[in-house]
């Protein structure tokens, strides 16, 4: 047997003694730099990815799904067969009742797959956006020149129908792989791109803005108010998923809605009472004005702080170069009126 086959023992050190003089015959070597020595389980998977051990959550049974899928089933086949009926039905009373009523279900069944059509074109231009604005975050926190120029790759692409945007593009077209630091190029997008159509959707939001305070400071019932506030939200809400190139259907207001309303909850919600009007106004001021015009004045800003909301969740790029819009940029009009009237009243008082 020749010497480097014949087989050898080897003493592994220990971490907390000093390492033993080795026996006759018996060699001492370290272990490989590359080997972790543990004693439990979990350890060993741990030096093997280098991550903790995630602990599996448990799974439940998605019951209300079930129970809505098949109730969905239940009213489907119901609504199957009683359509199969009345048709039957109409062809043995007249034949040309039945061809008449097989016409309509048909011309019924062309609409519901073009509604189905635009709410799934509408809801994959959402997701579209809202990846366009994760991937440029993730960028700019990373540092990547490779995302970030497949980020404004995309983002031209996504306003290709855009004719005024025709320009911006051929601009960051020219750039191609010019060396440009991250938050620059994707700030450049940003101007090219969106600064035009950032100003479509303030000028969208202050026009809301004054429109529901004038009609909720005239109109004589509440319901009136209400119902107002609600309509002027949903259209200004689809106006600006429209100016940023989102089409959403009525499920995709709902996801927008949401997103919204949950924006609204991280930045601190809208304000309730009149500490909105006190952040412009002032105390004293705020105090002065009267209930109908401080009410008109409140809905107003509570419009204008929903959409900028909407601006936020529908804008398929953070704000990096371009100044973000402020309350007082979308809403200082609004606080004219109520400023007047307090400087009148002060007057009246001196006098």
């Amino acid at each position: 047997m020749s010497t480097l086959n014949r087989p050898r023992a080897f003493r592994l050190p220990s971490g907390d003694a000093a390492p033993e003089a080795a026996a006759p015959g018996v060699q001492t070597a370290p272990p490989p730099p590359e080997v972790r020595i543990v004693e439990e389980p979990f350890e060993i998977v741990e030096a093997a990815d280098g991550t903790a051990v995630p602990v599996a959550r448990k799974r439940r049974a998605p019951w209300a799904a079930i129970l809505f899928s098949a109730l969905g089933g239940l009213v489907g086949i119901a609504i199957g067969l009683s359509l199969e009926r009345m048709i039957a039905d109409l062809f043995q009373a007249a034949p040309w009742l039945g061809g008449v009523a097989l016409a309509l279900l048909a011309l019924a069944a062309v609409a519901f797959l073009a509604i189905v059509g635009r709410e799934l074109v509408g809801l994959r231009r959402e997701r579209k956006i809202e990846t366009l604005r994760e991937a440029a975050i993730a960028a700019i926190a990373s540092r990547d020149h490779t995302a970030a120029q497949g980020v404004v790759r995309d983002l031209s692409a996504f306003y290709a129908d855009r004719a005024p945007l025709a320009a911006g593009r051929q601009r960051l077209d020219a750039l191609g792989d010019a060396i440009l630091d991250v938050d620059d190029r994707i700030g450049l997008a940003e101007h090219e791109l969106l600064a035009s159509l950032d100003t479509q959707a303030t000028n969208a939001v202050a026009t809301a803005a004054k429109q529901v305070s004038a009609v909720t400071a005239l109109s004589p019932r509440a319901i009136v108010d209400v119902a107002f506030v609600v309509y002027s939200a949903v259209r200004l809400l689809r106006r600006i998923a429209a100016i940023y190139g989102g089409r959403p259907g009525f499920l995709g207001f709902l996801r927008l809605a949401r997103a919204a309303f949950a924006h609204l909850t991280i930045t601190g919600g809208m304000a309730v009472g009149e500490s909105v009007i006190q952040q412009v106004l002032g105390l004293g001021i705020a105090a002065r004005v009267s209930a109908k015009l401080g009410e008109g004045v409140l809905n107003g800003l509570m419009t204008a702080r929903f959409g900028l909301a909407a601006i936020a969740v529908c804008r398929p790029l953070p704000y990096v170069r371009e100044e973000q819009p402020r309350l007082s940029d979308v809403a200082g009009e609004l606080l004219r009126p109520a400023q007047e009237e307090a400087k009148a009243e002060r007057q009246a008082e001196r006098l």
